[in-house]
């Protein structure tokens, strides 16, 4: 294989429409190379390398979980926060989670000035102000009941580390 396509890239004349420019050349010689070095078999001798896992908090790997854990959807800030959302089609519960860079339970005072900003079609937004429930684990609020939920949006915003964020999501659900 790496022989016909060395072939090739010698047959095309510079000034054809067929021939390849420098970049491509190089594209071409790095394919070649793949293609018998994927062939060949390891040598008897040849060392055994494995990466290091990256070293983490309570031995899991930062940024590894994303699956959501209360059944919303899980989203990022920077490097060590991930925030879950769980939408109620009812309008009866949403809730806002937050969880370290290796997904680890954060009180919900981690972040202030919770709101989250339901956009419907031809209705005003409806901003829903969020509380801290009893638990102190997630932030929730109520909004009426969504009837239209794939043409739904919602805002979610909150500050963290005195950083005000927000993000426009789909409405959707996980459960």
């Amino acid at each position: 294989m790496a022989d016909y396509v060395i072939d090739v890239a010698r047959r095309l004349q510079p000034g054809d429409r067929r021939s390849p420019d420098g970049f491509a050349l190089h594209l071409i010689a790095a394919a070649a190379l793949a293609c018998t070095s994927c062939t060949r078999p390891p040598a008897a001798d040849a060392p055994i390398v494995q990466a290091a896992a990256t070293p983490s908090i309570a031995g899991s790997v930062a940024h590894g979980d994303h699956n959501p854990h209360h059944g919303g959807i899980v989203m990022m800030k920077g490097d060590d926060l991930h925030y879950e959302v769980v939408l109620d089609p009812a309008g009866r519960a949403h809730h806002v989670y937050f969880t370290d860079a290796v997904r680890e339970d954060l009180p919900a005072s981690v972040a202030s000035d919770v709101v989250l900003t339901m956009h419907r079609p031809q209705t005003p937004d409806e901003r829903i102000a969020m509380q801290i429930d009893e638990a102190g684990e997630s932030w929730i609020g109520s909004s009426r009941a969504i009837g239209a939920p794939a043409a739904t949006t919602v805002r979610v915003a909150f500050t963290i580390r005195n950083e005000p964020y927000w993000i426009d999501l789909p409405f959707t659900t996980s459960k």
